[in-house]
Formats: structure tokens, sequence, C-alpha cells
């Protein structure tokens, strides 16, 4: 509930939604949704940070797939990340001069002795060559506490080597251990967060799903079934992309997600499909696509 200056009032609901991404790979997977609601016998509002915590605590079992858990500055505050490695699970999470300056401190110093580590790769990426510096340290406190996490920094500046200017520039921390050799794949790994707001909140804000309609309150679970359906809906979509060629066909044929939806909901109104098989071959001859193996 937020008070405007205007006197109004406005409601909304506020999610965690995970999702699995990957460098280089363009789709995501999403994952089970962590609802931000004050939890029974709790005397604070909820927040993010506790939803977070709540989703690591139940879903602990993909630390043994090797799952590596990926944030904004937010979640770089100790008590979370000692969360994730009492879990089991490895971090790359975003962390800002800002909100972590006693880190930032130990790293001026290190700079000023020369001790920081720093090295630079080149690249051409078709319009212009840039020029990648990263900067790391291992074993940094995280905050000024005499018993405070240790934990590996490392910073990434993209320029333009032509011009000078600046076209990338963040820093993570990790628990990973940082190398020359293994810097560059940690920061790429790091930087695939977008994919989060990119891939999946932008498309299901943006591209057909309306994950911001105002679907009302309910009596009590009305809104977050919605919301969890809609998820159900967008992973599905996502799994036929992968697994059903002629879907895939269909989808590349139609290309924009509005596009294909105002046609899945035309053809649904005006027509009866026994199946989805139907319908999905039925679309495919109408574009005049090449019947495929859907398996």
């Amino acid at each position: 509930m937020t008070h405007h200056t205007n006197g109004k009032v406005s409601y909304s609901h506020k999610v965690l939604t995970p999702v699995v991404v990957a460098p280089g790979n363009p789709r995501v997977i999403a994952l089970e949704p962590e609802f931000i609601v004050p939890q029974d016998g709790a005397k604070k509002q909820d927040c993010e940070l506790n939803a977070a915590k709540r989703w690591i605590e139940r879903n602990a079992a993909l630390a043994a797939k090797k799952a590596i858990i990926l944030g904004d500055d937010l979640f770089s505050k100790e008590p979370f990340c000692q969360d994730l490695l009492r879990h089991g699970f490895h971090f790359i999470l975003v962390c800002k001069p800002d909100s972590h300056k006693t880190l930032y401190e130990w790293v001026a110093s290190f700079e000023k002795t020369g001790s920081l580590q720093s090295f630079s790769l080149q690249k051409w990426n078709g319009r212009f060559h840039e020029r990648s510096t990263y900067r790391y340290l291992n074993q940094l406190p995280l905050n000024g506490s005499e018993t405070a996490l240790e934990v590996n920094w490392v910073e990434l500046t993209v320029t333009r080597t032509d011009t000078g200017e600046i076209l990338y520039k963040k820093a993570f921390i990790t628990d990973f251990p940082l190398t020359q050799s293994t810097v560059p794949q940690l920061v790429q790994a790091g930087r695939a967060r977008w994919k989060v707001e990119n891939e999946n909140n932008n498309v299901l804000k943006t591209k057909g799903y309306h994950l911001e309609h105002n679907y009302g309150h309910g009596r009590q679970f009305l809104s977050t079934t919605l919301l969890t359906l809609n998820l159900l809906a967008f992973l599905a979509h996502t799994f036929l992309e992968v697994v059903d060629t002629q879907y895939r066909t269909i989808r590349h044929v139609l290309s924009a997600r509005k596009t294909f939806f105002h046609d899945f909901t035309t053809l649904t109104t005006y027509f009866f499909f026994d199946s989805w098989s139907h319908l999905i071959a039925f679309m495919a001859e109408q574009l005049e696509i090449e019947p495929a193996n859907t398996g």
C-alpha cells in the first residue's frame, strides 16, 4: 500500500521471480516464485531479502546441482551470503561502493600499494574494438566487523579503445577463488543476471503476459494464484520452444509473442480444436510451414 502526495492510495503485490539463466542462452527457465507477504506470526513487514532467504532454504537441493546464485547489490549482505554458503550455494553478487564502504577502503589501500591485481583483454565487437579491464582481489572483509565474512572482489570496466568511452562498469563479490584465468568466466556469469530483468521480467510485463495487470486482491489468494498460473504458462512456452520443433518454427515465423497470443486467441474463439496438436498443426498449415517432427 502506497500513500501518494495527492491523497490517493495505491495497492500492489510484490514477488520474487527466480529464473535459471546461462551466459549466451537467450532463454530463461522460470522457477517457483516467492511472494513478499507478511508471514504467520511475524511482527515486521516482509521484505525482498527475507523472501529470498525463504526461497533459498526451500530450494536448498539446487545446491547439489551446482547452482550459482546471482543477485543485485541488495543481496550482497553478510547474513544472506552466510545463508547461501550454509546451504551449499556459490554466489556472484553485485557489489556497489556506496553500500560496501569498508570493502572498498581495502580495495583503495591495495591499489595505493600496487597490490591490486589487474589485466586487460581486447576484442573486436563487429563495429569497434573494446577493451575489458579486470581488477580483482581475494579475501576481503565484506564489512567492518572483526569477524566479517571474507569474499573475493572483481570489477570489470569495458571501454571503447578509440574514444575511451566507458561502455560498462560493475563489480561483483563471489566465494569462488579469483585468478587471471577464472575471472573473465566468472564475470560473464555475473553479467548474466541482466537476463532476469530483460528475458524474464520485461517479457512478462510487456510481451503479452500482462504481469502487471490489476487482477484484484481477491479474498485471500487470487492475485498469487493468477500470477503463479502466468509463470507456469511462461515456463510451458519456454519448454515447448526447446522440445517442439513445430511450435518453435511457428513462434519464429510469427516473431512477436503478442502476435502469437493474438492469433491463438482468435483461432480458439472461432474454431474448435480437439487437441493441442490439432491447433499447432492447423497453424503450421495456414502459415505454410513444412510438417516437422514434434517429438
